[in-house]
């Protein structure tokens, strides 16, 4: 019997996008059968993530392979010296390696996280809904498929003549998204006016002066809808008439879905009892419907995830019992990851069980589960002790330090 049948965790209705303000913060979330799967605060950054500069290389670093790059106004950024390449600097150089004063085109690829520097890479992508256009990706003419939609769908994509004449001059991706699409022009409009951009990007670098901002991204909440499933919602709702006229004019898939909430007796935070759910999210233990709870903390290093069965007692057969709090401990896992926003190395110690056949199903089921995240996660391994080994890409802050940031 499937796990999700199993257990009910989940339903297949589908979510709402909700975008309020609580506490003097302003919030999007992902909200399904009353529980948050994704949430992110959103503020106002001149440096935001997808803004593209002129930046100017301060000091050059060899022993960490970085370079240190000012994107204006003294805001340094860190810069991998594996991306940076000669065809990058912006003015004529004699030398072949990146020195101090070169003026490079550059992107802000990830927020500063505590004491460490916004990222920035000459990897420059425009993305949309459906579809990235990019500068260096390997196969130029060739069209990159999002590996998770059906083969089907992949062989359609490639082979789609409109979409391997916009990837003549830009590598191109398609997206999860475009998979839902009942057809084709929604995402080969978008795909061309993404290559345009970035084609305008590449173009005039040569000739702005440093520092120059030359693409500013759009509002951060129009990307967490891009980079939402929309299998998963079927609504975006929002109580701020400001954010609701820029989502009708700017976002062709959520015109046609946005509502504005203008209930004053029930506030939308309380509809949703999204101070509740937002607790649930802080708090380290997390209930299972079985009477089963984790136990997740995480550290500088790590996040540990231990599993306890808890007030679970059905069943004579142990094994048989384990078995089933891991697998709903497992599908809870991957809805914690996502919501909370967890990354770098994660720890899981599911309860152990005897049967090799047990422990193998839990580690395919897991890694079916992290599949179906927008961020990259996959299980390494289970280790001698039984602890299994989940890698997540860093790419915000988690939610509590976006939360708990003053």
């Amino acid at each position: 019997m499937c796990p999700c049948r199993m257990w009910g965790t989940m339903t297949t209705e589908k979510g709402k996008i909700l975008i309020l303000k609580l506490n003097g913060k302003l919030l999007i979330m992902l909200i399904k059968d009353n529980r948050i799967l994704s949430i992110q605060v959103l503020r106002e950054n001149e440096y935001a993530v997808g803004n593209v500069y002129i930046g100017k290389v301060q000091s050059v670093s060899e022993n960490i392979g970085a370079a240190f790059v000012d994107i204006g106004k003294g805001y340094l950024t860190f810069l991998p010296l594996a991306e940076a390449r000669q065809e990058d600097i912006t003015g004529r150089r004699a030398h072949k390696t990146l020195k101090p004063g070169d003026e490079i085109l550059v992107q802000v690829s990830k927020e500063p996280v505590k004491n460490k520097l916004a990222n920035v890479t000459t990897r420059i992508s425009m993305s949309g809904q459906y579809a990235v256009a990019e500068n260096r990706l390997s196969k130029r003419g060739a069209v990159q498929v999002s590996a998770k939609l059906s083969k089907k769908r992949q062989t359609h994509f490639r082979e789609l003549k409109a979409l391997q004449l916009i990837a003549a001059d830009c590598g191109l991706i398609v997206r999860t998204n475009a998979g839902e699409l009942a057809d084709d022009a929604p995402l080969i409009a978008e795909a061309g006016d993404l290559a345009a951009e970035l084609a305008h990007i590449l173009e005039i670098a040569d000739k702005r002066t440093c520092f120059s901002c030359l693409h500013r991204e759009k509002p951060d909440y129009l990307h967490f809808i891009e980079n939402t499933y929309t299998a998963e919602y079927d609504e975006i709702v929002t109580d701020i008439p400001e954010i609701y006229a820029v989502l009708r004019e700017r976002s062709a898939s959520a015109a046609s879905s946005v509502r504005l909430y203008e209930d004053e007796l029930l506030p939308l935070y309380k509809l949703y009892a999204v101070e509740e759910r937002i607790r649930e999210l802080l708090d380290k233990k997390v209930w299972l419907k079985s009477g089963g709870y984790l136990v997740i903390e995480p550290t500088e290093a790590l996040v540990s995830i231990d599993v306890n069965s808890g007030k679970y007692e059905h069943g004579k057969d142990k094994e048989d019992t384990f078995f089933r709090i891991n697998m709903e401990a497992a599908e809870m896992i991957a809805v914690q990851l996502r919501a909370r926003n967890l990354s770098g190395m994660i720890l899981v110690d599911f309860i152990n069980m005897r049967e090799d056949g047990h422990n193998r199903q839990l580690m395919e089921y897991m890694k079916s589960l992290l599949k179906r995240d927008s961020v990259t996660a996959d299980v390494v391994d289970m280790t001698g002790l039984g602890l299994v080994e989940i890698t997540r890409k860093k790419v915000n802050p988690s939610f509590q330090e976006q939360y708990s940031d003053k």
